[in-house]
């Protein structure tokens, strides 16, 4: 094994250009399971990403409504003020990841590049419609975070491309995460949901992670409670909560494995979403208007 280590994102780019199978790790907190468990040897090139300045930068656009964070921003980074401020739901995903060792090492991009329906923060960047910039030798591209996950740990990434930054608008409103594991920390979600209440564009959206071979977005449901919400003061029936959840539970496309059934993940994924917008709305009556609120 070879290991490059890059200073700068066009050095990184000119390695990975020269060598565009090479294997790019960040914070190797997904590797290190891998290589581990013995379903990866890292025989060839190595590049090290997590050095690279213009990786380890964010900025925030007020006017534009948008938070775009750097490949090696780690979720340590995004629990504290003022990233979490910008992305609450975004840090509440972050918080619930691993251990403090591992969210002071992993990244979102870490996430977004392994692609396991089960990753923490990829409910959330769906439920935004974060983008996802991608350099090569032959530029930079962007890509919609919903086309970027093709499948099961598959991604749009061509050989050659790097993740170079995600961009997440930030929404006027409640917004929310909440997942269910086998315990109450360092788990692997079992089911998990990402609420968004745009006030600004009066629309919903809510992603599931962990219920399908990727993230699921439930276009019915986003609609169905987005026509029944009153928008002035951010509520709705108890009873259009409850539906919301049981369309949610319905958009679902679980598997039984050995973490859990498919029936109890449909059944999970259901109650959480109608749990996330209970919330919302009890937020809601607490201060109308007021803008983003972080979930208790």
């Amino acid at each position: 094994m070879s290991l490059l280590l890059p200073r700068s994102l066009d050095e990184a780019v000119s390695m990975l250009g020269e060598h565009p199978d090479a294997l790019i790790l960040g914070g190797g907190t997904d590797l290190m399971v891998e290589i581990n468990d013995g379903f990866r040897r890292p025989d060839g090139i190595v590049i090290a990403v997590n050095r690279v300045p213009e990786l380890r930068s964010w900025r925030h656009d007020p006017a534009a409504g948008i938070l775009t964070i750097g490949a090696a921003i780690t979720y340590s980074e995004l629990l504290c003020d003022p990233l979490a401020a910008f992305s609450p739901a975004l840090a509440e995903a972050s918080r619930t990841v691993g251990s403090p060792q591992i969210r002071n090492a992993g990244t979102v991009a870490g996430n977004l590049g392994t692609c396991s329906p089960a990753g923490d923060a990829l409910p959330v960047l769906a439920a935004l419609d974060a983008t996802v910039a991608l350099a090569s030798a032959a530029g930079v591209r962007t890509v919609p975070v919903r086309e970027f996950m093709v499948g099961v740990k598959r991604t749009a990434i061509e050989p050659g491309e790097l993740i170079v930054e995600i961009t997440v608008p930030t929404a006027r409103g409640w917004q929310g995460y909440a997942k269910v594991g086998v315990r109450n920390a360092m788990v692997i979600a079992v089911a998990s949901a990402c609420l968004v209440v745009d006030e600004a564009e009066q629309r919903i959206a809510l992603a599931l992670g962990s219920v399908g071979p990727t993230i699921i977005r439930c276009d019915e449901a986003e609609d169905r409670l987005g026509a029944a919400l009153d928008w002035s003061t951010v509520t709705a029936a108890d009873d259009d909560l409850v539906a919301f959840g049981r369309r949610a539970a319905a958009a679902s496309s679980p598997i039984t494995d050995h973490r859990s059934s498919a029936e109890y993940r449909r059944h999970a994924v259901g109650v959480l979403a109608t749990r996330l917008a209970r919330r919302a709305v009890a937020a809601g009556r607490r201060s109308p208007g007021n803008g983003v609120t972080v979930a208790a």
